[in-house]
């Protein structure tokens, strides 16, 4: 049980970064400031606690053992990069597209990552799991306000990025729980960062840190993002996923929609409908499926 409660508290993280970024952008700043302060401050977090960590576990002959190779040194940067493309295509969808549509086309990662599940270890998914999807893309429907939007223009090049968001978060969710599984998860977090730091700042030169943006609000916005965006939900995951999988992982993942509406009501003071309240209940009620049928089959043996 503490192993989901380390996935629901990194996907309720997530849950809060729509509202930073909001704060964000209205306080003037472009989403290269954003996603680059976000990867920056959250790099140098999570490596400050990753060496405090090493300082104060003493050093044994299984911990040296479990040090990464090289190799896996790269293939955990390259999983970390998807954590950086997932922050630039959905934010970037942000410029083109209205909240409501950007948060349904992320909320597709619920079925590709039990898709996926079912493609890569050729099962088909349990009954469960299917009846948490239905329930859960009719809740993410509901409480993302779309069908209270009335008549919209589609811009496909904001679609394909809140698409390609999807995906990264698919990949990152599914190989967080399958890379370097031996090695502690603080410094498994620390790596991957890295590669999602390294991506970010090629496509975001940091300019914000020389023309001093980042001594102006930036900074505050930027250290909430990276605390709760590039540091909690990484070390999570890498703590929760691999004990539960990747399918129960992104059906809890979902966690980060609800999430997301109560801070927009309670923080940013928007207007959040009956139907949406409504939508909200669903994907609790969606994201507690697997674990309720688990429990009513256990009882019944």
């Amino acid at each position: 049980m503490k192993y989901i409660l380390f996935v629901l508290a990194g996907a309720f993280s997530y849950g809060l970064l729509s509202t930073f970024v909001k704060k964000a952008y209205s306080s003037g700043f472009h989403v290269s400031d954003v996603v680059g302060s976000q990867a920056l401050l959250g790099f140098t977090m999570l490596w400050i606690l990753m060496f405090v960590s090493s300082k104060l576990s003493k050093p044994s002959k299984t911990s040296r053992a479990f040090d990464p190779t090289w190799r896996q040194v790269l293939i955990l940067m390259a999983v970390g990069t998807t954590t950086g493309m997932t922050s630039i295509f959905y934010y970037s969808s942000l410029q083109f597209i209205s909240a409501s549509f950007a948060i349904i086309l992320l909320f597709q990662f619920t079925w590709m990552g039990v898709l996926l599940e079912a493609l890569v270890e050729r099962k088909r998914p349990g009954k469960e799991k299917i009846l948490s999807l239905v329930i859960l893309f009719t809740g993410i429907v509901m409480a993302s306000g779309y069908l209270n939007g009335g008549q919209i223009t589609v811009s496909w090049i904001g679609t394909t990025l809140g698409l390609l968001s999807a995906v990264t978060y698919t990949f990152f969710i599914w190989f967080s729980g399958r890379t370097a599984k031996q090695i502690a998860p603080i410094k498994r977090s620390a790596i991957m960062l890295s590669g999602s730091f390294v991506l970010v700042m090629l496509v975001f030169p940091p300019r914000f840190v020389f023309n001093g943006s980042l001594h102006e609000s930036l900074l505050l916005w930027g250290f909430l993002l990276a605390f709760f965006g590039m540091v909690i939900p990484p070390l999570f995951y890498a703590i929760g996923v691999p004990r539960i999988g990747g399918g129960l992982a992104t059906i809890l993942s979902a966690a980060e929609l609800p999430t997301a509406v109560m801070m927009s009501y309670f923080a940013l003071n928007e207007s959040v409908t009956a139907v949406q309240w409504f939508g909200v209940g669903a994907t609790i009620v969606g994201i507690a499926i697997p674990e309720i049928w688990k429990r009513i089959l256990l009882i019944h043996k």
